[in-house]
């Protein structure tokens, strides 16, 4: 598993891909846990069993759904002609025919689709990779917004100094809406273009589709209604938690830092569920601190209405990035 948090720094070459990733295989073995490569694609609720891509059928008593987000394909031209930034290893892979090309000079603009930390932090981790490896030939990288602001919802000075950096390094275009993804790059909502020779999509999370089909409980965008001890709202053998969840009594960001606060918590009531003991009752934090990479071994942090800025910064994330990952190795 690639961990999210460290995906742009892997990127822009600060960490390398096995220093970010998580070995599922051997977690799970540590665990006692039997280990299963494939995809769900649908669920019987009533008969309690999973349907995989491979055809595989797995059947459960208690099921817990941490499946996260899945790209937002809405976007005219989105699935033809742009890579999402889910799920990891694709962009990942892409990142690496992309590099190549421009190393061999066959790609002289980049748009990214997405004002939000996702979208900021990819856009200026390129942009580092590619002009250290590029030079004065690096392609130029564009971020197309629908907001007035980068970053929507962090501190003013977050949004303030993330605007600077990437005013500085990138081209940008803010307050209008992209309207659909052509061969040629991006067309805005007021009907121009923006020339690009690859498109980035870095928009909201949308739910896997399966979710709703299943009859699960879901809100107006398809993710899991769950309640303060993360059970579904329909079906009490069913969890879930992170991106592909909603909480009905405190509905937070779809953020890894929420997805991770909510791992113990879970845990414990999957293990209380099977002894058929009282739950606990989860309620997540009201907001989060953010630290958001610029690409160039700095970093920006908002906590609103707080903000600050700089190399610190960036090696604080490290270090907690650095722990996390380590917490889930088995090879020490």
């Amino acid at each position: 598993m690639l961990y999210s948090g460290m995906t742009p720094a892997v990127i822009a070459g600060h960490f390398t891909l096995a220093e970010a990733q998580i070995a599922l295989r051997p977690l799970a073995a540590s665990a006692r846990a039997r280990f299963v490569t494939d995809t769900v694609v649908a669920l019987d609720l009533a008969a309690r069993v999973a349907t995989c891509a491979s055809g595989r059928r797995e059947t459960f008593d208690v099921l817990s759904l941490d499946v996260g987000s899945v790209p937002d394909r809405s976007l005219p031209g989105a699935s033809e002609f742009a890579v999402g930034v889910r799920p990891l290893d694709a962009l990942v892979n892409a990142w690496e025919v992309l590099r190549r090309d421009a190393l061999a000079d066959r790609i002289g603009r980049i748009a990214i689709v997405g004002g939000g930390a996702a979208g900021a932090e990819l856009c200026l981790a390129m942009q580092y990779a590619l002009q250290a490896a590029c030079g004065p030939r690096a392609p130029r990288m564009v971020l197309v917004s629908d907001h007035p602001r980068l970053l929507p919802g962090h501190a003013r000075g977050a949004q303030r100094r993330i605007e600077s950096v990437v005013s500085a390094r990138a081209e940008m275009h803010l307050g209008c809406a992209a309207s659909a993804i052509e061969r040629s790059g991006v067309r805005l909502a007021d009907g121009r273009s923006v020339e690009a020779d690859r498109v980035i999509v870095a928009t909201g999370a949308q739910a896997p589709p399966w979710l709703v089909a299943a009859g699960l409980a879901c809100d107006a965008h398809g993710f899991v209604r769950i309640d303060a001890s993360l059970r579904s709202s329909s079906h009490p053998f069913v969890f879930a938690a992170g991106d592909c969840a909603t909480s009905e009594d405190a509905p937070r960001p779809k953020s890894g830092v929420y997805a991770v606060r909510a791992g113990p918590p879970l845990a414990e009531n999957l293990r209380r569920s099977a002894l058929d003991r009282p739950l606990v009752m989860y309620r997540p934090q009201r907001r989060a601190l953010a630290l958001i990479g610029t690409g160039d071994a700095c970093a920006i942090a908002s906590w609103p209405p707080l903000a600050a800025a700089g190399r610190w910064v960036f090696r604080w994330k490290s270090g907690i990035d650095r722990r996390f990952v380590a917490r889930y190795r088995t090879d020490h």
